[in-house]
């Protein structure tokens, strides 16, 4: 018999409410960036990957979704895909596209670039998403911001539910650009 479910274990409501609030408006993908710095942080302090093993509502949703749920084919992820060159070079691969989303939004914010109200999918395909953007007090860098981040959590959500499809239910979790950063912390703590 199970035991009273922890409050952490419906954080996938929290994942699935962010990418529905974004489809709606635009400056909720800020939101977001609690998913970026939340890992980092309890692997810098924790030296540990608690995180992504309990508390990752990506990871929950995949699991439910794929498991729970069946939508999985529950195949083991190959092997170049668990590999540390597939891994780090998936990283430095996100890591320069979000280098490249923060120079578009800093343009933005410097006035020699318009704002663009499409997301990006896949790195490749612009969606528009201008009903998403009602205005804001702030600069247009604001919402520049928020649609190239929005671009980067749709981007990896959608990588994450095909090779769920595909894999076992949380195949994003093994070359997950967070998981491997926040290893890569954990490792550089064990050593000191």
């Amino acid at each position: 018999m199970r035991q009273n479910k922890k409050w952490y274990e419906y954080l996938w409501i929290a994942s699935l409410t962010y990418l529905l609030l974004g489809f709606f408006n635009i400056l909720f993908a800020w939101l977001g960036l609690l998913c970026f710095f939340i890992p980092l942080l309890i692997s810098i302090i924790k030296g540990n990957k608690a995180y992504c093993n309990k508390f990752c509502g990506r990871g929950q949703l995949f699991s439910l979704v794929g498991g729970r749920f069946g939508l999985s084919r529950k195949k083991e992820v190959p092997k170049w895909m668990k590999s540390k060159y597939f891994r780090y070079g998936f990283l430095a691969f996100f890591l320069t596209m979000f280098l490249l989303m923060l120079w578009n939004t800093y343009l933005v914010f410097a006035g020699t670039k318009n704002l663009h109200m499409a997301v990006t999918l896949l790195w490749t395909f612009k969606l528009p998403w201008h009903w998403a953007y009602h205005g804001t007090l702030f600069s247009d860098g604001v919402a520049q911001f928020a649609f190239g981040f929005y671009s980067v959590m749709l981007t990896s959500t959608v990588l994450g539910f095909l090779t769920m499809i595909l894999f076992k239910p949380r195949s994003w979790c093994v070359y997950c650009p967070m998981g491997t950063m926040t290893q890569l912390i954990c490792k550089v703590k064990s050593k000191s």
